[in-house]
């Protein structure tokens, strides 16, 4: 049920309301357009060059277009989107509980945790690993990938924990977590043999290519599950950036909401990368991009994964064309392009400490 108080709409179920904020509707929506332009141009372009109708009468028609579109092309558009969402909803809820812009899943321990489950299995067993079929192969890395993922997060949050999670402490075990992940994964490339290793780098580098239904389903599920349970916690994040002692004195369990709350940007983060691997910065970046779009107090959730999918769609159309046909890692491109941004976050905030 819709109500309206004054000039301010919101949205009320039960005993329960949320604030309707306009301008983030408006680039939600706006986002939401960009991104099927985006995943449109991705279908069309390629090898085989098609137009806007070609796609359309490929998806609803058999023949050689149709297998292109529904089985190469639009997997891939898709699981990038899904991953750049969950990427973007991830970042925008470490943020808001770190109550730090520097903050992403990156330093919660899941991609380095990840990667060096993958790297371990690909490296340490490459005579098993090689061995095996593709189909096994296919379905082993995101497993692994998840599994480390989640291990690595459980351990980031475990060292955080003092009677309660600090969003400040959190960062810094997981900085510390996610340098020794980064030194053991590069150790094992190092003792590898070299075809392993370079197998391994290429998943590590974050990809779309190959991508098909079976990584676009297991992400749209999770994110099905997750989706909704963390706008539940919409209003816990909103009383969670005014302080322990604010927030305790109006009600809300800190520890039980962020721990909540973490566990679910580290679900949506390890799901992403078992998808596609560690696509770099798109979780510092998104929410970062989505509260200055959207004029708000702290990253919005939905904005943060809308623009998350679209960083990851558009990173994706320009490693696939920028070299043609050369194809570059999509994680190669966010590289490129978060890292300036990452450095302008460093100023911005020293800047501020100064002020």
């Amino acid at each position: 049920m819709t109500a309206v108080r004054g000039t301010r709409a919101a949205v009320r179920l039960g005993g329960a309301s949320w604030r309707l904020r306009p301008r983030a509707i408006t680039v939600t929506l706006l986002g939401l357009g960009a991104l099927a332009l985006l995943m449109a141009l991705g279908m069309r372009l390629g090898e085989i060059e098609m137009g806007l109708g070609e796609v359309v009468s490929a998806i609803v028609s058999d023949g050689p277009a149709h297998f292109v579109v529904m089985e190469l092309r639009l997997p891939r558009a898709l699981t990038g989107a899904l991953v750049g969402a969950a990427l973007g909803l991830a970042g925008a809820i470490t943020q808001a509980i770190a109550r730090n812009p520097l903050a992403s899943p990156d330093i919660l321990g899941v991609t380095t945790g990840a990667s060096v489950a993958v790297v371990a299995v690909m490296v340490a067993g490459g005579a098993w690993y090689g061995g095996v079929s593709g189909a096994l192969a296919a379905v082993g890395v995101p497993v692994l990938a998840l599994a480390g993922g989640l291990a690595g997060g459980v351990l980031v949050y475990a060292l955080a924990w003092r009677k309660g999670l600090d969003g400040y402490r959190l960062v810094l075990v997981g900085i510390g977590v996610s340098t020794v992940f980064t030194n053991v994964k590069f150790w094992l490339l190092t003792i590898g043999d070299v075809n392993d290793a370079s197998r391994a780098m290429t998943w590590i580098s974050g990809s779309l290519h190959g991508r098909g239904w079976e990584q676009a389903v297991p992400v749209a599920l999770a994110l099905g599950a997750l989706v909704p349970a963390t706008l539940l916690g919409t209003r816990s994040l909103d009383a969670l950036r005014f302080g322990d002692e604010t927030v305790t004195a109006l009600g809300v369990r800190t520890n039980l909401a962020r721990g909540l709350l973490i566990v679910a940007a580290v679900l949506l983060a390890a799901v992403a990368t078992a998808a596609a691997g560690p696509i770099a910065f798109v979780a510092l970046a998104a929410p970062q991009i989505a509260l200055r779009l959207a004029g708000a107090v702290q990253p919005p959730l939905l904005v943060s994964a809308v623009v998350g999918a679209v960083l990851v769609c558009a990173a994706d159309l320009i490693a696939r064309t920028l070299f043609a046909p050369t194809e570059l890692p999509v994680g190669v491109v966010t590289a490129v392009l978060g890292a300036p941004y990452l450095i302008y976050l460093l100023i911005r905030a020293r800047r501020e400490r100064r002020t």
